[in-house]
């Protein structure tokens, strides 16, 4: 099983594919992917912590130290966390008491 990684296109490449490019067209094929059930939603582990806790963005990202950019960059694949935030995501996912154990400390509750 080999895994092709795909290079960024260059600017020139990149005009020249938007300028073939038929947006509505593309965008109509995706609402119909959407419909038939062929696209699925990718949850990162930012996203699968959270919602293992119970809590809001905004009260996560308060218990973890970070803005509620981050987490929203993080759970939207733009942002990858550090190492330790990454530890961080793991024991929530794993083990979502323990967080919640430190959410009461700092007065967060799940909504």
């Amino acid at each position: 099983m080999s895994s092709k990684v795909k290079k960024p296109l260059s600017p020139a490449e990149l005009e020249q594919y938007e300028a073939g490019r038929d947006l509505a067209a593309d965008l109509l094929q995706a609402v119909r992917e959407m419909k038939a059930g062929q696209v699925h939603v990718v949850h990162t582990p930012a996203v699968e912590a959270r919602r293992k806790t119970g809590l809001s963005q905004s009260q996560f990202a308060k218990l973890i130290g970070v803005s509620v950019r981050t987490l929203q960059g993080w759970e939207q694949g733009r942002k990858e966390p550090s190492g330790a935030a990454r530890t961080l995501l793991t024991i929530a996912a794993m083990n979502p008491q323990a967080v919640l154990a430190l959410a009461g400390g700092a007065n967060l509750r799940p909504e």
